[in-house]
């Protein structure tokens, strides 16, 4: 719609973007940190698209374009995709709450969503703003009756129209039709830091993903593995880890050396229990890391029995040697739950890229699936030359920043 303006030039009616957060509303003493994230993090995503102003308003952030006419396809997609939103609404908000103004602009809202696309509607309306003269379903009504007025090819049905025009009473009134659904979770970086451990499959990015949800500000490393693994699927590392970058803003990938580390493991562990000493010499490596940049958990995306490594005998056997927190978000779910979220966020069709990672390539035939982890422990003890391997590993790490 074209903006009104009164004679003072300031803005009587103007295109907004509404952005509802969920989970944040019903927190208390901090729920202000939660939106000053929120604000912040959308500030960061629209800089340098034009001049945006995002404010507070009971509940609700409303970006509006202060050089001009909000370009709704530009802006929401860089906002959906932010972790505490449940959604946003493309809308109009009117500093004119007069009932004949609200006549009014609702129905040139459906004009321009395109009435005869519809037959049934109805009219919903939120009174935040105690003092104003009306109640809800009085608005709604004077509202409704309005629009059966100027669209004769409309009729009311309040149990399920096709057709929901909202109206939110203020400090200012919006209105809007559309509610577009985001994430909903926390802001990422309200629940402290994670690195995850990056394959190249489908598993971990979703734990990334699920874990960022949860406000967890993500960082990652993968563990190459020279000639044995190619440089194509390296790439596909950083290519889901810059995926990634869209629910969190930014990534660091570590790619650590893990060939040395491998056949020597290779050399000196029994062959049906590799996977458990690699994963455990990962685990070492991403603890390590983590640590340094001040991570306080370990992500992974073992799914409980989805492979030998990861029953809860293996789990057990590759979690003792943590030094912090082992995260597993994907635990209780299966493959296709699994797959279903990878094809949501963006990464399932970058994850079936046909290279394969280091665990892949080295597991037995016939792996052992319920390790005990005493045993484990005492064939590593004798492991002389694995801490140095380790450390070099660690030392030698490759920091790819996005």
């Amino acid at each position: 719609m074209t903006d009104n303006i009164k004679k003072d030039g300031e803005r009587t009616e103007e295109n907004v973007l509404i952005v509802k957060y969920g989970e944040i509303a019903i927190r208390k003493n901090n729920r202000k940190f939660f939106v000053e994230k929120l604000l912040r993090t959308i500030r960061r995503n629209l800089d340098g698209l034009g001049d945006f102003y995002v404010v507070k308003e009971q509940g609700r952030l409303i970006v509006e374009d202060r050089g001009g006419e909000i370009d709704f396809d530009q802006v929401i997609p860089k906002i959906i995709c932010i972790m505490g939103i449940i959604g946003v609404s493309p809308g109009v908000r009117t500093k004119d709450q007069s009932l004949d103004n609200l006549k009014k602009v609702c129905a040139e809202h459906v004009a321009m969503i395109g009435a005869e696309n519809y037959k049934t509607f109805k009219i919903e309306t939120k009174r935040s703003n105690k003092n104003y003269p009306l109640v809800s379903r009085e608005v709604s009504a004077a509202v409704g009756e309005h629009i059966l007025e100027k669209f004769t090819n409309l009729t009311v049905d309040v149990h399920n129209p096709e057709l929901t025009v909202y109206i939110e009473l203020r400090n200012d009134a919006y209105i809007y039709s559309k509610q577009i659904k985001g994430f909903g979770g926390l802001p990422v970086g309200s629940s402290g830091k994670g690195i995850v451990m990056l394959s190249g499959g489908i598993d971990s990015p979703v734990s990334a993903f699920l874990m960022a949800k949860r406000g967890v500000e993500v960082e990652g490393v993968y563990f190459n593995s020279p000639p044995y693994t190619s440089e194509r699927a390296k790439q596909k590392v950083v290519d889901l880890a810059e995926k990634l970058t869209e629910f969190t803003g930014g990534f660091r990938l570590y790619v650590a050396p893990f060939t040395d580390i491998q056949l020597y493991l290779l050399e000196n562990v029994p062959h049906d229990k590799l996977t458990i000493f690699m994963k455990r010499a990962m685990t070492r490596i991403a603890c390590i890391l983590g640590e340094r940049d001040g991570a306080l958990a370990v992500i992974t995306g073992d799914s409980v029995g989805q492979v030998a490594s990861q029953t809860m005998q293996g789990l057990h056997a590759i979690s003792s040697v943590a030094t912090m927190p082992i995260l597993r978000p994907l635990a209780g779910f299966d493959k296709q739950e699994i797959i279903d979220i990878a094809v949501k966020i963006g990464t399932f069709d970058i994850s079936t890229r046909p290279y394969e990672d280091c665990c892949t390539i080295f597991v037995d035939k016939h792996p052992e699936t319920k390790p005990k982890t005493t045993v484990i422990e005492r064939i590593e003890s004798h492991l002389d030359k694995l801490d140095e391997l380790i450390e070099k590993a660690v030392n030698e790490a490759e920091i790819i920043e996005m």
